[in-house]
């Protein structure tokens, strides 16, 4: 598979431990990056042409995406 851009060791170098740690710990966040990637890589299908849809449901996917990355962020910087 190519690269994919956005995953949130990409995104949060420098908390790359905490997120793994996070993982570990904390159920919430773990659902909640899990959820990110899913919808990280279908992004990614879109974008590279191996899923149709609609401009309107990408741009949907793309904001939910960023509401996780905040969401993520949160809990990074507590």
């Amino acid at each position: 598979m190519s690269h994919v851009p956005h995953e949130l060791a990409e995104e949060f170098p420098d908390a790359a431990q905490k997120i793994h740690e996070l993982k570990q710990s904390n159920a919430h966040f773990a659902k909640l990056a899990d959820e990110y990637h899913e919808v990280n890589r279908e992004i990614h299908r879109i974008e590279a042409e191996v899923e149709t849809t609609s401009d309107a449901y990408a741009e949907d996917l793309k904001k939910k995406r960023l509401a996780l990355k905040d969401e993520v962020a949160g809990f990074l910087s507590a």
